[in-house]
């Protein structure tokens, strides 16, 4: 959005301000007299997402949970990742939050994305390669062997899904077939 800040009015006579110095009180420019609560502004230089369909015009569909809109708005640069490229993502797509192509600078075909987590309508969780990189991650030494084997090793996105047994023509075969 390219904005300083943002009044949140769910803060106003709470707490959870106190101490912190990415919220402020300021005066309400409408109001006399009235105070807001305001959020300095949080604007990533590069934002890296997964979506399920993008079109060559860079328009996407992403999962309706989450902020990905407010990310991709609020984001210097944006990168979606996503499950299939189709002619074209229609706003009227009701399997996923429609994300413009004036919010987004580069779409990625990279079925199975989002692996080890879920991409819905696509592929569920794989729990045990999660409870895999949970346990890695109990000491550095175990998570810089997760490192290797699971990217390092993995050349590239094709490398990593043929490590996990999986293929982009084969999501591709199970959705048509």
């Amino acid at each position: 959005m390219g904005i300083p800040y943002i009044p949140t009015l769910g803060y106003a006579g709470s707490d959870v301000i106190k101490g912190r110095d990415d919220f402020a009180i300021a005066p309400d420019p409408f109001s006399p007299g009235e105070k807001n609560v305001v959020a300095k502004a949080i604007n990533p230089d590069v934002a890296l997402f997964h979506g399920t369909k993008g079109d060559r015009q860079g328009n996407v569909l992403v999962s309706n949970e989450g902020e990905a809109l407010i990310i991709a708005q609020a984001s210097r640069r944006v990168i979606v990742t996503v499950e299939e490229i189709v002619e074209e993502v229609s706003r009227e797509d009701t399997s996923g939050a429609f994300i413009p192509a004036i919010h987004v600078n580069a779409v990625v075909h990279a079925p199975f994305g989002a692996h080890p987590t879920a991409c819905p309508g696509y592929y569920e969780t794989n729990e045990g390669q999660i409870s895999e990189y949970v346990e890695a991650s109990t000491s550095d030494e175990a998570f810089s062997e997760y490192l290797h084997t699971y990217v390092f090793e993995a050349e590239d996105h094709e490398g990593y899904l043929r490590l996990m047994g999986l293929s982009a023509r084969q999501e591709v075969e199970e959705r048509v077939g």
